[in-house]
């Protein structure tokens, strides 16, 4: 892994996806390794937050249409309507019907909280999310969240793209695969940003 950058300034925490068609029991996209990287983002969310620094949610809508993300996410055609705006969904680690998009109670956010809802991969596309970073004067980028793969690694690399100096929390992300989990992380270290792990993060923020 590289060393910290130098140039971890002004950063933001964004939590990519944390939602409950991902992260809960037997959701339909349940990312089994979800629910052991909560720990760590409450970690890193309590130290942003005591030094009111940002912290900045997405969350993943499925098309209502049929759409090419069907192809690869079958979970989001009916009748299960995986990641449905204002679809409710019982999870039965919580013994509760939810939202199935809404971001899981042990992350919630605060009032004051940008939250970007997104119909792809990626954060930054097609969402309004470079322009509200930069009006919270926002210089780098911590990157959380699931699938790491997948919209974690799409966003984060978007991010490399719009000049936003780019941490990957390694015991923050969270993967299906173990081994397309150490690549991506591997792969974004070498050219795109760093990786390190939560204790640094917060370490570095002093």
């Amino acid at each position: 892994m590289s060393e910290q950058p130098n140039t971890f300034e002004d950063p933001a925490l964004l939590i990519v996806d944390m939602q409950n068609d991902f992260v809960r029991q037997d959701a339909p996209l349940q990312v089994p390794d979800a629910l052991a990287t909560v720990a760590a983002h409450q970690a890193l969310i309590a130290a942003f937050r005591a030094q009111d620094l940002p912290v900045v949610y997405t969350k993943f809508l499925a098309t209502q249409t049929p759409s090419l993300l069907w192809n690869w996410s079958p979970q989001c055609e009916p009748p299960t309507k995986c990641c449905w705006k204002g679809h409710q969904r019982h999870y039965p680690d919580v013994d509760a019907e939810l939202d199935c998009t809404g971001i899981i109670d042990e992350l919630a956010p605060e009032a004051e909280d940008l939250i970007i809802e997104k119909y792809g991969y990626g954060a930054f596309h097609g969402t309004a999310l470079n322009d509200s970073l930069r009006n919270l004067g926002v210089g780098s980028l911590v990157i959380t969240g699931t699938v790491t793969q997948i919209c974690v690694e799409e966003t984060a690399r978007e991010a490399f793209h719009h000049r936003f100096p780019t941490i990957v929390v390694s015991d923050a992300v969270s993967s299906f695969d173990e081994d397309l989990q150490a690549a991506t992380l591997r792969n974004f270290a070498m050219k795109f940003g760093w990786v390190q792990s939560s204790t640094e993060v917060i370490e570095a923020l002093g």
